[in-house]
């Protein structure tokens, strides 16, 4: 948020009190007092009126002055969201497209993905890492399809990125890809098949345990682990547990005590049983932890 211009001319003895008090009975934008007033409420800050006329000028120092306030006013900014994408469509100086790019992500707008994923294929990598993070942001049809095909890229951010993005925006229809991205060594896409699988998917995640570095692969079962039972239910998480319990190594103790210190009270018993059960039998493999050690550190 810009800086009040009150701030400055207030006492400083009195500054910052006098200015809680004149932004929290301040009237929205709409003549309603703001819906939430706490440290944590978002704070939108209004589009200046003409950011719409500045984006249309041709001119660059007005075009990037108005896609920094589309960013400074966050989902507020939404409205200058087709203008932005209709930029980008055009085509502008390598700096102006960077800020596009940015201006749409922090808007979190689906309207500009289109725009957006067209930047994935764009020959500059750090242009392309924008535009899947930005995508990861503005979410959609367009941007899932536009991620999916970029855990090929060449750039391994790129690919690294866009399996997380997966991830993030619940991409289910995407577990294949991030399977094929996995053995292609994008670690990042183990915790998004972690977030997404379902049934024999996350079963088929723990078989990679062996072939795949542990730490990459139990990424993805520490987030299996921890969904809700809607999601993945009681027995394929017990399954996994055992597929790790069998391992038999001090890697594969740490890891299940770290699950146990961190299994909610309230959640699955069963699952608890389990999961103490492992570590008990995984507690003499050479270099685990002893009983009561902290979680984590190895011995």
């Amino acid at each position: 948020m810009r800086p009040s211009p009150f701030a400055t001319a207030l006492p400083a003895a009195g500054a910052l009190l006098s200015l809680s008090i004149l932004l929290l009975s301040e009237p929205s934008a709409h003549g309603a007092p703001p819906a939430a007033t706490g440290a944590d409420a978002p704070q939108i800050v209004p589009l200046p009126a003409d950011a719409l006329k500045r984006l249309k000028s041709g001119d660059p120092a007005q075009v990037k002055s108005a896609l920094d306030d589309v960013r400074m006013s966050g989902k507020g900014g939404a409205s200058a969201v087709p203008a932005v994408a209709d930029l980008l469509q055009q085509g502008l100086a390598p700096a102006l497209t960077q800020a596009a790019i940015d201006a749409i992500s922090d808007t979190e707008s689906e309207a500009g993905s289109t725009a957006v994923a067209w930047y994935t294929r764009d020959r500059n990598a750090t242009v392309r890492r924008s535009a899947v993070q930005a995508l990861a942001h503005t979410r959609g049809p367009a941007a899932v399809k536009a991620l999916r095909a970029s855990l090929s890229d060449p750039d391994p951010g790129v690919r690294g990125l866009s399996a997380t993005g997966l991830g993030s925006m619940k991409a289910k229809e995407a577990v294949g890809d991030l399977f094929v991205a996995l053995e292609h060594k994008v670690a990042e896409a183990a915790a998004s098949i972690g977030q997404l699988c379902a049934g024999n998917e996350c079963d088929r995640l723990a078989g990679k345990l062996g072939s795949v570095p542990f730490d990459v692969v139990t990424g993805g079962l520490d987030q299996m682990l921890f969904r809700p039972a809607s999601d993945v239910s009681d027995d394929m998480k017990v399954k996994v547990v055992g597929r790790v319990r069998e391992l038999g190594t001090a890697e594969a103790n740490r890891f299940l005590r770290d699950v146990q210190a961190k299994w909610p009270k309230a959640w699955s018993q069963r699952v608890k049983q389990a999961i103490d059960q492992a570590v008990l039998a995984t507690a003499a493999s050479p270099g685990s932890a002893p009983p009561g050690a902290p979680t984590g550190q190895p011995q």
